[in-house]
């Protein structure tokens, strides 16, 4: 029987191997998994790539995980904002590496790793430096149709931390609203994926045309409940 429901987040989180590439969910703080960000911070995984869409808000969550001192790259569109300040430090006093991708860029390169596109040509970032690669030389540029355009590649995930709104044991999922975002893609990026959601619900609730995240994208669940992440702790059911 497949039953994709972890007891508690550590036991989900429990195979993350120091070095990982981890994809982490959300924009700005809509759809941020925290929970999963502080169970993997009492994990002990270090020197991390975290891909996500910016690089922390105040002193929780992603930025926390950064001041911890175990993410040594940071692939981002946004890594600057006026509470970024755990990043802004680490940044200036070179102790943690910055790739900076254009938003629509950085969806699409999650994007291609999960449809096994092996590399696109997008006009975005033509003629900048984000034109170039992290040593300083110039990435492969091709003219099509008399339009400029730069060579991106995929961005593959060791793992994927995304927040849900509803799961089944399958691992299908549902979203809420603007807290979907970087989750569909980022689950299809990734070789496992973990999901938290506020609801699991018995086989045959979930109306398939309402499914955003099959299962086959997913590797492990977790219930989390919802007043207790609004209250800013967590708390763990299967």
């Amino acid at each position: 029987m497949i039953n994709k429901v972890s007891p508690d987040i550590r036991s989900a989180l429990a195979d993350i191997q120091d070095g990982a590439t981890v994809l982490i969910g959300g924009f700005g703080t809509a759809g941020i998994p925290t929970e999963l960000i502080d169970g993997l911070m009492e994990q002990g995984t270090r020197d991390l790539t975290v891909v996500n869409n910016n690089a922390g808000n105040g002193d929780m969550g992603l930025a926390a995980l950064l001041k911890s001192g175990r993410v040594r790259k940071i692939i981002c569109s946004f890594p600057r904002q006026a509470d970024s300040w755990v990043f802004d430090d680490l940044y200036r006093r070179g102790q943690i590496e910055l790739e900076l991708v254009p938003q629509g860029n950085l969806a699409e390169r999650l994007r291609a790793a999960g449809a096994g596109v092996g590399a696109f040509f997008t006009p975005t970032g033509f003629g900048t430096e984000l034109a170039k690669h992290a040593d300083g030389t110039p990435k492969e540029t091709r003219v099509i149709n008399g339009k400029p355009y730069v060579l991106e590649y995929p961005i593959y995930g060791d793992v994927a931390l995304i927040k849900a709104e509803v799961g089944d044991r399958w691992g299908n999922l549902t979203y809420r609203k603007a807290a979907r975002n970087f989750g569909p893609v980022m689950a299809t990026a990734a070789k496992f994926t973990v999901a938290t959601v506020h609801t699991i619900v018995e086989l045959g609730q979930l109306d398939p045309e309402v499914v955003v995240t099959p299962g086959i994208h997913v590797s492990k669940i977790v219930e989390v409940d919802h007043i207790a992440t609004l209250a800013g702790g967590f708390k763990m059911t299967a």
